[in-house]
């Protein structure tokens, strides 16, 4: 369990002396902050305990409905399993965590908040734009409170050693950065690494980072027809362009495990890329804000430091993020009191707080509006314009970016045909 430090202390004593001021603007406005008590409530999630504790607790010295409201950490690499099986015997938490890529499939699991009590023009003026997912026809699945986007890690000294004093800009730098860090043994195979893009199996978060390219050469993974249903969205042609924003960004990625191309700077038989990074073997490493801590302890004595996503030039800036919301259980036993916690906590006040405490960005358009220090001002900036796509269901859509960039490393099939059948897959799973 982690500890908060001085400042984040010091910050948060000072926000929870303003809770009684503007706790109740946004949870009035959903008509569902009336009476003295919440009732009992148990939230489960995967973030650290530390920080929700110290914010319930301060909160509730302003506001006694925060009294009953407990927090529950669960190991990520069970979660849903352990979140499925209890839902199923009716033992499960009256709010969860519920990330924005699994909002289509975990529907079945929420009781979602009727737009009489949050429009969706209020939802999309308070929250940022990636938190699109939890949109609904039946309504809203789950009151955002963090985002969590992908920024880019730097190694200084080997990036430093080949000549450069900052981390790369635009993408169209990113060969000529590998050709001069990449270094090879004497047995001619990869020792210091510049980008881990290119495999699958050893690129932590490789269908993010490719969506997160797609996006950001104008395309898009799935989409919204004008009968309102999700449709598949890889093989679409961006406006204006010849080629297909999915196999510009698919080449551009792959290119970097070809053992042919200048800029070969990744394959298979390395060891993850997050390891790569924190022993000191991989110069960018494309990670959360959340690991940033998590690859400092790793290695104390790593001299890294965070910078915002490449981007293509000439091309509006575009970031993918984890978008974090609290959404109310359908096996609740206290479905209004947990709905009215789900508010409280994601108003301003409280909800800057969390963030504060977690050192993760806010999900609301107005504390990310606020001044910022440090690193938060990186996060921030990345979180506000992060966008991302309604993923039908994350493990399934895992095994086919899988397949797809996989297929095309190994030669086993062309861009296009790769993409095609990614595509096909797609709709099967949308369940065209």
């Amino acid at each position: 369990m982690k500890s908060l430090s001085v400042f984040q202390v010091v910050l948060l004593a000072s926000f929870s002396a303003l809770a009684i001021s503007g706790i109740l603007v946004f949870a009035l406005v959903m008509g569902g902050a009336g009476g003295s008590s919440v009732g009992p409530v148990v939230i489960w999630g995967t973030q650290e305990p530390s920080a929700f504790a110290v914010v319930l607790r301060q909160a509730a010295e302003n506001d006694g409905r925060f009294a009953q409201i407990s927090y529950v950490q669960k190991d990520p690499a069970t979660y849903e399993a352990q979140l499925t099986e209890a839902l199923a015997s009716g033992a499960g938490p009256d709010l969860f965590l519920l990330r924005q890529d699994y909002a289509m499939r975990d529907v079945g699991k929420v009781i979602p908040i009727p737009s009489d009590y949050l429009p969706r023009s209020q939802f999309e003026d308070t929250f940022v734009e990636s938190a699109q997912p939890y949109l609904s026809q039946s309504g809203v699945l789950g009151i955002p409170i963090l985002v969590d986007p992908i920024v880019m890690y730097w190694n200084r000294d080997l990036l430093g050693s080949a000549g450069y004093a900052r981390p790369p800009q635009y993408l169209e730098e990113f060969p000529g950065v590998a050709q001069k860090v990449v270094k090879r043994d004497d047995a001619g195979k990869i020792a210091k690494a510049a980008f881990a893009l290119g495999e699958y199996a050893n690129v932590d978060h490789a269908k993010d980072i490719l969506s997160l390219l797609i996006l950001q050469a104008g395309g898009s993974i799935t989409r919204k027809d004008s009968t309102e249903r999700l449709v598949p969205a890889l093989s679409a042609r961006t406006v204006g362009q010849t080629s297909q924003a999915t196999e510009s960004a698919l080449r551009f990625y792959s290119e970097f495990a070809d053992p042919s191309k200048t800029h070969y700077s990744w394959n298979r038989s390395l060891p993850s890329s997050r390891a790569a990074f924190a022993a000191g073997d991989l110069a960018i490493y494309f990670g959360y804000a959340s690991e940033a801590r998590v690859i400092a302890r790793t290695n104390p004595n790593l001299n890294f430091a965070a910078a915002p996503v490449p981007q293509s030039k000439n091309r509006n800036s575009v970031n993918v993020a984890r978008v974090y919301a609290l959404a109310v259980s359908r096996t609740s036993r206290n479905p209004l009191g947990a709905r009215t916690a789900a508010t409280l906590i994601g108003d301003t006040p409280v909800a800057r707080a969390l963030s504060i405490a977690l050192d993760i960005p806010s999900a609301r358009r107005d504390v990310l509006a606020e001044k910022s220090v440090d690193e938060n001002v990186l996060f921030e900036s990345q979180a506000i314009i992060a966008r991302s796509w309604i993923d039908p269901n994350p493990e399934k859509t895992d095994d086919i970016f899988r397949a797809m960039i996989e297929a095309v490393t190994s030669g086993v099939a062309r861009y296009g045909e790769a993409i095609s059948k990614a595509d096909q897959q797609m709709a099967q799973l949308i369940g065209q």
